[in-house]
């Protein structure tokens, strides 16, 4: 059955008056319009969370919590310019982006391993405690800048990708990048020359942002 059909979308609706239609039902605990927007999110909500997360597991888990988010807000909602899957995108990519940065704090919690109880002074280590430095300035970023630098230098999305996954523009996407790369150069110029090298002998993409 069409998705206009259960919608509940005339001919001469608009796609945000069939979205705000949908979220209506959703909100009024419509269960067939729950199964409408889930077969037309899922495929883009499991995409992301692939991609930001590399385990298809985490990716299900975070498109069945993104799915309780959107049924709990559903009567909130309101029309504007991007569709409702898209919507959906930006609640996945900040549920991908709190469980990147859980996993990065519990990292820096966690001290390296070391043999004997000396502390390990290879190239490895020190590479590693570079990226660390740069992802905690990271996380000290104004959150659409650190989501900019995290899709585009962490995670491999392409400006065209990440600024649709953002919803703005492509020029404001490189605007958050600028921005970000300018603060970080703040925030880590006191170590830069070392931190730059010590990403390049591993060719991390982290070493973009410096």
């Amino acid at each position: 059955m069409p998705s206009s059909s259960l919608s509940g979308a005339g001919p001469d609706q608009s796609p945000g008056e069939a979205d705000a239609a949908l979220m209506r039902r959703i909100a009024s605990g419509d269960r067939d319009a729950a199964r409408e927007l889930m077969d037309r999110a899922l495929p883009l909500m499991l995409a992301i969370g692939r991609r930001m997360l590399r385990d298809p597991v985490e990716a299900e888990d975070v498109a069945q919590d993104a799915f309780i988010r959107a049924w709990n807000a559903a009567g909130r909602w309101q029309a504007g310019d991007a569709r409702v899957e898209s919507w959906m995108g930006r609640i996945a990519t900040n549920l991908c982006l709190d469980r990147l940065r859980k996993k990065r704090e519990l990292a820096m919690d966690t001290p390296p391993d070391t043999d004997d109880g000396r502390v390990a002074a290879d190239d490895g280590l020190i590479a590693t405690q570079a990226r660390q430095r740069v992802i905690s300035a990271v996380a000290a970023l104004p959150a659409r800048q650190r989501a900019a630098l995290e899709m585009c230098h962490f995670q491999g999305f392409s400006n065209i990708e990440a600024a649709e996954k953002l919803d703005i523009s492509v020029d404001a996407l490189e605007s958050l990048l600028a921005r970000g790369r300018r603060k970080l150069k703040v925030l880590l110029s006191p170590q830069r020359e070392e931190l730059v090298a010590s990403l390049a002998r591993e060719s991390t993409q982290a070493s973009e942002v410096l």
